[in-house]
C-alpha cells in the first residue's frame, strides 16, 4: 500500500513541478511528503542564488560525510596553494601507507574498495598535486584523498570550514582508518553546511574568485551523476561531489542553467536499505527543484 501511495504522490509531484504557479512553500511540502514516503533519513538544502529563496529540510541533522568531505579538502588545497605553502604543480610520491589518527599505527587502502584503481599501479612514482586533486573529485579516488589530506592536514580543513561559517562539518581523517571508524571518529556533514560551502564557491568567496573558478571547473567534470544531474536536461551543468557507503548516498553542488542562473542543492540520505530507491527519490527531488527554478522566467 505504501508503494502504491508513494507512486500516486510522485505522479502528482510531476504535475505540480511543471506548473509555473507552484509556490516555494508548495514545493517544500511536495518534497517533504516524498521524503516521508521513503525508507531512511533524508536532508535537503536548496538556495536560488539569484532570488535568495531557500528550502531546508533536516538541514542541521548530522550525516556521515562519506566522500562529500572531499570538497572541503579541495577548498583547503586551493587555500594553502594561494598562501604559497605549495604549488599545485608540485608533485607527491604515491604511497599506500598512512597513519591512524587513533594511535599513529600504519594502515593501507584496499584497491577493491576504491573507485579509482590506476593510481595503485604507480606506487613509488610522483604525481602532481593538481592531478591528484582532479582524481579525488572527479572519480572520488580514496588514495589521492589520503595523500592530499596528509599534505594539508585534516585539522586545517576543519578550521578553514569553521572560519567560513560551517559549524557542524568536521574532517577528522582520511579514508579507511578502521581504528578511527571503530571509535566513532568520522568525518561528518550537514546539508546546511555543505550548501553554505558550495554557495561560497559559487560566489568566489571560499578562497578567491580565481581559485573558486578552478574548483568549479574540476567539479563540473564529476563522473558520478546518478543523483542531482540524473534527470535534468543535458544543457544543465552541475558542479558537484557525491558520496556513498553502505546505506548512505549523498550529492551536493551548484546547478548552472543555460540562461546563466544558478542554484545550490544538497541531498543527503542515511539508514537506507534500497540504494536504488533512495537515489531515484533524490534524483526526483532534484528534478522538481529544477522545474521550479527554470519555470521562473
Amino acid at each position: 500500500m505504501k508503494k502504491y501511495s508513494a507512486l500516486i504522490i510522485l505522479i502528482l509531484f510531476y504535475f505540480s513541478s511543471f506548473s509555473q504557479k507552484i509556490s516555494i512553500e508548495q514545493l517544500k511540502f511536495n518534497i517533504d511528503t516524498l521524503i516521508k514516503n521513503q525508507q531512511g533519513n533524508f536532508a535537503v538544502a536548496f538556495k536560488d542564488v539569484q532570488t535568495g529563496k531557500t528550502i531546508f529540510i533536516n538541514e542541521h541533522e548530522i550525516f556521515h560525510a562519506a566522500s562529500t568531505m572531499k570538497t572541503p579538502v579541495l577548498v583547503e588545497i586551493y587555500k594553502q596553494a594561494n598562501e604559497k605553502k605549495f604549488s599545485l604543480s608540485d608533485s607527491l610520491i604515491i604511497k599506500n601507507e598512512f597513519k591512524s589518527i587513533v594511535d599513529s599505527s600504519s594502515f593501507s587502502l584496499n584497491p577493491d574498495d576504491d573507485s579509482e584503481l590506476d593510481l595503485y599501479k604507480h606506487i613509488g612514482e610522483k604525481k602532481s598535486i593538481n592531478d591528484l586533486t582532479y582524481l579525488m573529485i572527479t572519480v572520488s579516488s580514496n588514495l589521492s584523498t589520503n595523500l592530499l589530506i596528509e599534505l594539508v592536514n585534516a585539522k586545517n580543513v576543519t578550521q578553514t570550514m569553521q572560519q567560513l561559517g560551517l559549524k557542524d562539518l568536521k574532517v577528522l581523517r582520511g579514508v579507511e582508518d578502521q581504528k578511527a571508524y571503530d571509535k566513532g571518529l568520522n568525518n561528518v556533514i550537514t546539508a546546511y553546511d555543505l550548501a553554505l560551502l558550495f554557495e561560497k564557491i559559487a560566489n568566489g568567496k571560499a578562497v578567491n574568485k580565481t581559485s573558486c573558478d578552478a574548483m568549479i571547473k574540476i567539479l563540473l567534470d564529476q563522473k558520478y551523476n546518478e543523483i542531482i544531474p540524473a534527470k535534468l536536461a543535458s544543457t544543465v551543468k552541475v558542479a558537484h561531489k557525491t558520496g556513498w557507503i553502505k546505506g548512505i548516498n549523498h550529492d551536493s553542488g551548484i546547478v548552472f542553467l543555460p540562461d546563466g542562473r544558478k542554484y545550490i542543492l544538497v541531498l543527503l540520505s542515511k539508514n537506507t536499505t534500497d540504494d536504488k530507491a533512495s537515489i531515484d527519490a533524490m534524483a526526483n527531488i532534484s528534478l522538481m527543484i529544477y522545474n521550479f527554478v527554470s519555470s521562473k522566467n
